[in-house]
Protein backbone atom coordinates (compact mmCIF):
# COMPACT_ATOMS: atom_id res chain seq x y z
CA UNK A 1 0.00 0.00 0.00
CA UNK A 2 1.42 3.35 -1.10
CA UNK A 3 0.74 6.50 0.94
CA UNK A 4 1.15 9.95 -0.58
CA UNK A 5 0.97 12.70 2.05
CA UNK A 6 -0.06 16.10 0.77
CA UNK A 7 -0.51 19.49 2.41
CA UNK A 8 -4.20 20.04 1.90
CA UNK A 9 -7.38 19.23 -0.05
CA UNK A 10 -6.28 21.22 -3.11
CA UNK A 11 -3.01 19.33 -3.44
CA UNK A 12 -4.80 16.03 -2.86
CA UNK A 13 -7.16 16.87 -5.72
CA UNK A 14 -4.34 17.83 -8.08
CA UNK A 15 -2.33 14.68 -7.36
CA UNK A 16 -5.32 12.35 -7.69
CA UNK A 17 -6.39 13.99 -10.95
CA UNK A 18 -2.88 13.57 -12.34
CA UNK A 19 -2.90 9.85 -11.54
CA UNK A 20 -6.26 9.46 -13.25
CA UNK A 21 -5.12 11.47 -16.26
CA UNK A 22 -2.04 9.29 -16.66
CA UNK A 23 -4.36 6.28 -16.82
CA UNK A 24 -6.69 7.96 -19.32
CA UNK A 25 -3.84 9.08 -21.57
CA UNK A 26 -1.81 5.87 -21.48
CA UNK A 27 -4.47 3.30 -22.42
CA UNK A 28 -6.46 2.87 -25.63
CA UNK A 29 -9.40 1.61 -23.58
CA UNK A 30 -9.79 2.46 -19.90
CA UNK A 31 -12.44 1.79 -17.25
CA UNK A 32 -12.73 4.10 -14.26
CA UNK A 33 -14.65 3.46 -11.06
CA UNK A 34 -15.98 6.76 -9.77
CA UNK A 35 -17.10 8.08 -6.40
CA UNK A 36 -19.38 10.92 -5.30
CA UNK A 37 -19.72 13.18 -2.27
CA UNK A 38 -17.50 16.06 -1.21
CA UNK A 39 -14.11 14.34 -1.36
CA UNK A 40 -13.76 13.84 -5.16
CA UNK A 41 -15.22 17.22 -6.18
CA UNK A 42 -11.79 18.84 -6.38
CA UNK A 43 -10.48 15.93 -8.44
CA UNK A 44 -13.30 16.29 -10.94
CA UNK A 45 -12.71 20.03 -11.08
CA UNK A 46 -9.08 19.36 -12.01
CA UNK A 47 -10.11 16.86 -14.70
CA UNK A 48 -12.50 19.42 -16.18
CA UNK A 49 -9.84 22.13 -16.09
CA UNK A 50 -7.39 19.84 -17.87
CA UNK A 51 -9.98 18.98 -20.51
CA UNK A 52 -10.70 22.66 -21.15
CA UNK A 53 -7.02 23.62 -21.31
CA UNK A 54 -5.51 20.56 -22.97
CA UNK A 55 -8.40 18.86 -24.76
CA UNK A 56 -7.81 15.47 -23.13
CA UNK A 57 -10.05 12.91 -24.82
CA UNK A 58 -12.52 10.67 -22.98
CA UNK A 59 -14.18 8.92 -25.91
CA UNK A 60 -12.27 5.72 -25.04
CA UNK A 61 -13.26 5.83 -21.36
CA UNK A 62 -16.02 3.81 -19.69
CA UNK A 63 -17.07 4.61 -16.12
CA UNK A 64 -18.76 2.67 -13.32
CA UNK A 65 -20.02 4.56 -10.30
CA UNK A 66 -19.91 3.12 -6.81
CA UNK A 67 -23.45 3.80 -5.70
CA UNK A 68 -26.81 5.52 -6.00
CA UNK A 69 -29.65 6.36 -3.65
CA UNK A 70 -32.72 4.14 -3.67
CA UNK A 71 -35.85 5.95 -4.80
CA UNK A 72 -34.20 8.75 -6.77
CA UNK A 73 -34.55 8.79 -10.54
CA UNK A 74 -31.56 9.67 -12.69
CA UNK A 75 -33.15 13.06 -13.41
CA UNK A 76 -33.57 13.95 -9.73
CA UNK A 77 -31.21 16.86 -9.02
CA UNK A 78 -30.05 15.19 -5.78
CA UNK A 79 -29.27 11.83 -7.37
CA UNK A 80 -25.69 10.75 -7.92
CA UNK A 81 -26.46 10.54 -11.64
CA UNK A 82 -27.17 14.28 -11.63
CA UNK A 83 -24.08 14.89 -9.50
CA UNK A 84 -21.85 13.13 -12.02
CA UNK A 85 -23.40 14.94 -15.00
CA UNK A 86 -23.01 18.31 -13.31
CA UNK A 87 -19.47 17.87 -12.08
CA UNK A 88 -17.87 15.68 -14.77
CA UNK A 89 -19.83 13.91 -17.51
CA UNK A 90 -21.34 16.99 -19.14
CA UNK A 91 -18.06 18.88 -18.94
CA UNK A 92 -15.67 16.44 -20.62
CA UNK A 93 -15.99 14.55 -23.88
CA UNK A 94 -17.20 11.22 -22.51
CA UNK A 95 -20.18 9.63 -24.32
CA UNK A 96 -22.99 9.28 -21.79
CA UNK A 97 -23.77 5.76 -23.03
CA UNK A 98 -20.31 4.78 -21.73
CA UNK A 99 -21.17 5.87 -18.18
CA UNK A 100 -22.73 3.40 -15.76
CA UNK A 101 -24.49 4.16 -12.47
CA UNK A 102 -26.75 1.81 -10.45
CA UNK A 103 -30.45 2.46 -11.08
CA UNK A 104 -31.84 3.53 -7.74
CA UNK A 105 -35.39 3.70 -9.09
CA UNK A 106 -35.43 0.14 -10.46
CA UNK A 107 -38.60 -1.80 -9.63
CA UNK A 108 -36.60 -4.92 -8.76
CA UNK A 109 -33.63 -3.75 -6.73
CA UNK A 110 -32.15 -7.23 -6.30
CA UNK A 111 -32.17 -7.76 -10.05
CA UNK A 112 -30.56 -4.37 -10.54
CA UNK A 113 -27.78 -5.34 -8.10
CA UNK A 114 -27.18 -8.59 -9.96
CA UNK A 115 -27.18 -6.76 -13.30
CA UNK A 116 -24.67 -4.17 -12.13
CA UNK A 117 -22.37 -6.70 -10.54
CA UNK A 118 -22.45 -8.88 -13.66
CA UNK A 119 -21.56 -5.82 -15.73
CA UNK A 120 -18.45 -5.18 -13.65
CA UNK A 121 -17.51 -8.85 -13.59
CA UNK A 122 -17.80 -8.98 -17.39
CA UNK A 123 -14.97 -6.43 -17.73
CA UNK A 124 -12.85 -8.14 -15.09
CA UNK A 125 -13.10 -5.24 -12.66
CA UNK A 126 -12.36 -1.59 -13.40
CA UNK A 127 -8.85 -0.42 -14.20
CA UNK A 128 -8.78 2.33 -11.57
CA UNK A 129 -11.28 2.70 -8.72
CA UNK A 130 -11.56 6.07 -6.99
CA UNK A 131 -12.69 5.92 -3.35
CA UNK A 132 -13.34 8.20 -0.42
CA UNK A 133 -13.54 6.98 3.15
CA UNK A 134 -16.36 7.67 5.59
CA UNK A 135 -15.81 8.76 9.17
CA UNK A 136 -16.97 5.29 10.25
CA UNK A 137 -14.61 3.62 7.78
CA UNK A 138 -17.14 2.93 5.06
CA UNK A 139 -16.15 2.71 1.40
CA UNK A 140 -18.88 3.16 -1.13
CA UNK A 141 -21.94 2.75 1.07
CA UNK A 142 -20.55 -0.40 2.69
CA UNK A 143 -21.27 0.34 6.34
CA UNK A 144 -19.52 -1.29 9.33
CA UNK A 145 -20.40 -4.97 9.52
CA UNK A 146 -20.67 -5.43 5.75
CA UNK A 147 -19.16 -8.81 4.83
CA UNK A 148 -15.96 -8.58 2.82
CA UNK A 149 -17.53 -11.10 0.44
CA UNK A 150 -20.40 -8.73 -0.41
CA UNK A 151 -21.26 -7.94 -3.99
CA UNK A 152 -23.45 -5.08 -5.22
CA UNK A 153 -26.35 -4.83 -2.80
CA UNK A 154 -29.01 -2.68 -1.12
CA UNK A 155 -27.89 -1.06 2.12
CA UNK A 156 -29.65 0.75 4.96
CA UNK A 157 -27.62 3.88 5.65
CA UNK A 158 -26.43 4.45 9.22
CA UNK A 159 -27.35 7.60 11.16
CA UNK A 160 -23.76 8.87 10.93
CA UNK A 161 -23.74 8.52 7.14
CA UNK A 162 -27.14 10.18 6.83
CA UNK A 163 -25.90 13.05 8.97
CA UNK A 164 -22.71 13.41 6.91
CA UNK A 165 -24.70 13.55 3.66
CA UNK A 166 -27.53 15.76 4.93
CA UNK A 167 -25.85 18.92 3.63
CA UNK A 168 -26.52 17.77 0.06
CA UNK A 169 -30.32 17.73 0.50
CA UNK A 170 -32.49 20.83 0.55
CA UNK A 171 -35.39 18.91 2.11
CA UNK A 172 -34.22 16.39 4.70
CA UNK A 173 -37.64 14.72 4.75
CA UNK A 174 -36.83 13.51 1.22
CA UNK A 175 -33.32 12.28 2.01
CA UNK A 176 -33.14 8.58 1.05
CA UNK A 177 -32.27 6.13 3.80
CA UNK A 178 -31.22 3.31 1.48
CA UNK A 179 -28.78 3.02 -1.38
CA UNK A 180 -27.40 0.59 -3.93
CA UNK A 181 -23.65 0.13 -3.63
CA UNK A 182 -20.86 -1.93 -5.09
CA UNK A 183 -19.95 -4.50 -2.49
CA UNK A 184 -16.52 -4.83 -0.95
CA UNK A 185 -15.79 -7.89 -3.05
CA UNK A 186 -16.80 -5.93 -6.16
CA UNK A 187 -14.50 -3.05 -5.22
CA UNK A 188 -11.61 -5.43 -4.61
CA UNK A 189 -11.93 -6.70 -8.20
CA UNK A 190 -10.46 -3.36 -9.33
CA UNK A 191 -6.99 -3.61 -10.81
CA UNK A 192 -5.89 -0.44 -9.00
CA UNK A 193 -7.49 1.54 -6.16
CA UNK A 194 -7.01 5.21 -5.34
CA UNK A 195 -8.36 6.31 -1.95
CA UNK A 196 -8.63 9.98 -0.99
CA UNK A 197 -8.84 11.38 2.53
CA UNK A 198 -8.86 14.97 3.65
CA UNK A 199 -9.50 16.71 6.94
CA UNK A 200 -9.25 15.95 10.63
CA UNK A 201 -12.63 14.19 10.66
CA UNK A 202 -11.10 11.35 8.64
CA UNK A 203 -8.12 10.75 10.94
CA UNK A 204 -9.73 7.98 13.00
CA UNK A 205 -10.94 6.06 9.95
CA UNK A 206 -7.56 6.38 8.27
CA UNK A 207 -5.79 5.26 11.43
CA UNK A 208 -7.93 2.12 11.64
CA UNK A 209 -7.30 1.43 7.95
CA UNK A 210 -3.53 1.80 8.24
CA UNK A 211 -2.79 0.68 11.79
CA UNK A 212 -5.75 -1.40 12.90
CA UNK A 213 -6.87 -4.96 12.32
CA UNK A 214 -8.44 -6.16 9.10
CA UNK A 215 -12.02 -6.39 10.28
CA UNK A 216 -15.52 -6.03 8.87
CA UNK A 217 -16.26 -3.42 11.54
CA UNK A 218 -13.96 -1.14 9.50
CA UNK A 219 -14.96 -1.81 5.87
CA UNK A 220 -11.99 0.12 4.45
CA UNK A 221 -9.59 -2.26 6.18
CA UNK A 222 -10.41 -4.75 3.40
CA UNK A 223 -8.15 -2.67 1.17
CA UNK A 224 -5.20 -4.22 2.98
CA UNK A 225 -6.05 -7.42 1.11
CA UNK A 226 -5.59 -5.69 -2.27
CA UNK A 227 -2.17 -5.55 -3.89
CA UNK A 228 -2.36 -2.17 -5.62
CA UNK A 229 -3.75 0.61 -3.41
CA UNK A 230 -2.59 4.21 -3.29
CA UNK A 231 -3.81 6.52 -0.52
CA UNK A 232 -3.58 10.27 -1.02
CA UNK A 233 -4.21 12.01 2.29
CA UNK A 234 -3.52 15.44 3.69
CA UNK A 235 -1.69 16.15 6.93
CA UNK A 236 -4.92 16.58 8.88
CA UNK A 237 -6.27 13.20 7.84
CA UNK A 238 -2.92 11.58 8.70
CA UNK A 239 -2.53 13.40 12.02
CA UNK A 240 -3.29 10.39 14.23
CA UNK A 241 -1.25 8.01 12.06
CA UNK A 242 1.74 10.34 12.10
CA UNK A 243 1.49 11.01 15.83
CA UNK A 244 2.16 7.34 16.50
CA UNK A 245 4.89 7.00 13.88
CA UNK A 246 4.73 5.86 10.27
Amino acid sequence: MKIIEVADYEEMSRVSAQIMLEKVKSQEHVTLGLATGGTPLGTYKELVRDHEENGTRYDHVHTYNLDEYVGLSSSDPESYHSYMCEHLFNRVSIPLDQTNIPNGSAEELLQECLRYDSLIESIGGVDLQLLGIGQNGHIGFNEPGTPFSSKTHVVDLTPSTLEANAEYFTDLSKQPTRALTMGISTILQSKEILLLASGEKKQDALFHLLRGEITETVPASALNMHGNVTIIADSQALKLVNSLGK
